[in-house]
């Protein structure tokens, strides 16, 4: 192995270790950044926020959900991993932003309900996409519904209005 690559190693292994992602979760934000960004070798830094602007916040900033990805030292985006209620329990969920702030991918990483699971798919996912801070969505106007899923689609909905609003905030403070 040549320096430069055992260097890339170390450098992703200590970023692992900078935030708390579960190991199921972390390859699976992995594998979604790879895809969505085309990089093989990144960085994850997390976003401080403080308690008075967490406040003014619809979604919480923690040092666990919300990183600023950067490729060769230069930022090429965003990660925001959460959860969102359904039916009885919840699901993990990622959106990816581009370094303008708008959606570049909206993932359902883990679905713990027997029903509702056609959320994950792709073709409904997609309709996040190049979503911004100035869209707000409305769940059966603007998002197509999903038989079956009600709760959970709404709920993704819900979800990503509320970070793009924070995302907007974030951006008018000059914190991203």
């Amino acid at each position: 192995m040549n320096f430069r690559k055992i260097l890339s190693i170390l450098a992703f292994a200590i970023v692992l270790q900078s935030f708390q992602l579960s190991k199921s979760i972390q390859k699976k934000v992995d594998k979604e950044i790879k895809m969505t960004f085309d990089v093989e070798n990144y960085t994850l830094e997390s976003i401080q926020v403080s308690n008075v602007i967490n406040k003014q916040l619809k979604t919480k900033i923690s040092a666990d959900n919300f990183y600023k990805i950067s490729h060769n030292n230069t930022v090429i985006g965003f990660a925001f991993v959460d959860k969102a209620p359904s039916k009885t329990d919840q699901f993990d969920y990622l959106v990816l932003f581009d370094v303008a702030l708008i959606i570049k991918k909206a993932k359902v990483l883990i679905y713990r309900e027997d029903y509702g699971g056609e959320i994950g798919s792709k073709r409904w996912l997609k309709q996040f996409i190049g979503k911004t801070s100035k869209d707000k969505l409305h769940y059966r106007k603007d998002i197509v519904a999903i038989s079956g899923a009600t709760i959970s689609a709404n709920s993704m909905t819900k979800a990503v209005n509320d970070v793009l609003k924070t995302i907007g905030i974030l951006h008018q403070k000059k914190i991203i």
